[in-house]
């Protein structure tokens, strides 16, 4: 037998700094490469694809418009996994967490419909946010204190959250439902928001809806948030090692529970945004088939502002508390 040597693959302690921001675009352009393999083997012509895509994504008229509006709630949904994942905390219930955001939102802007439009938003906001966060904090303390596996809770709470609002629409008379006249009662379906309570758009040749605009800034927030303030520090080293933080005095419990509370607000704004910017009605099956949650699970490393790795180094964190914690202090 020919005698082969024995590879091994370590580690690397510190990546170079160029690693993290190569690590995208150099997945996208491997992803059309195999794509375009694929594609060929099958007799079709890539680059006339390609260029379709391009096409139907950016330059036709009005294409780049419908990808904004399309990217909205994924650049929500992905900040909402990114977050959680940041602290190794596992949220796949964001699709719950926005049909839920969702059904308050639509509720608040039905209600308040006669108010300003900005009265109108804010109360939609904050109602999708306590909608996400009352479905995220369900499986939060579970994972706090039963030790429930936060996978399969917040998995198992987005078949939950499909089935009340098709309950809220198809299988009652509740507020949600429009009763107003013969054909609504015959033929189910939501209560529409007032014009003036839709959403404001930016724009004239390329429209931009105002939830993008927020995800965009709220990205930026949670950046800022989660780099340069001891809330994130404390999420870093609880990360890196856990252990070392509850040795640091860091409450991991509390802090898993505040974490999962912000991914759930996020996914809760995308669920206003999905009322307020797009569909202006609470929609059960299209919510259920778009998916937005498991979507923004994959969006969450690589969306605008760089998701996950974007918000820091997380070696560095571990070795600045444990070096803090082991320093030796001067009487």
């Amino acid at each position: 037998m020919r005698w082969l040597p024995e590879i091994h693959f370590e580690r690397r302690l510190k990546p170079p700094r160029w690693l993290g921001p190569a690590t995208p675009p150099i997945a996208v352009i491997a992803a059309l490469a195999i794509g375009a393999l694929v594609l060929w083997a099958s007799g079709r012509d890539p680059v006339d694809i390609y260029q379709r895509m391009v096409r139907a994504a950016f330059t036709n008229p009005g294409a780049f418009s419908n990808t904004l509006v399309a990217a909205t709630p994924l650049l929500l949904t992905g900040l909402a996994a990114a977050v959680t994942f940041r602290m190794k905390v596992w949220n796949i219930g964001a699709d719950g967490q926005l049909m839920i955001g969702a059904m308050l939102a639509a509720a608040a802007g039905t209600y308040f419909g006669g108010h300003s439009l900005t009265a109108v938003m804010t109360l939609m906001i904050l109602a999708g946010i306590v909608g996400g966060c009352v479905w995220a904090a369900i499986a939060a303390l579970l994972r706090v204190y039963l030790n429930t596996n936060e996978v399969l809770t917040t998995l198992m709470l987005n078949y939950i959250a499909p089935l009340i609002l098709f309950y809220l629409i198809f299988d009652s008379t509740s507020y949600w439902r429009d009763l107003s006249t013969q054909s609504a009662r015959v033929f189910p379906r939501a209560k529409t928001l007032v014009p003036e309570a839709f959403w404001p758009q930016y724009g004239t040749t390329v429209v931009v809806p105002f939830g993008f605009i927020l995800g965009a800034v709220l990205a930026l927030a949670l950046l800022f948030v989660v780099r340069s303030t001891r809330f994130g520090f404390q999420m870093r080293v609880s990360a890196d090692s856990p252990a070392a933080g509850r040795y640091a005095g860091i409450r991991t419990g509390r802090l898993l529970v505040v974490v999962m509370l912000l991914s759930g607000a996020l996914a809760g704004i995308a669920g206003a945004s999905q009322i307020g910017d797009i569909s202006h009605r609470l929609e059960p099956k299209n919510l259920q088939l778009a998916v937005f949650g498991y979507t923004g699970i994959a969006v969450a490393r690589y969306n605008a502002i760089g998701g996950v790795n974007a918000f820091g180094h997380s070696g560095a964190s571990t070795r600045t508390a444990c070096s803090r914690i082991s320093a030796p202090t001067r009487s």
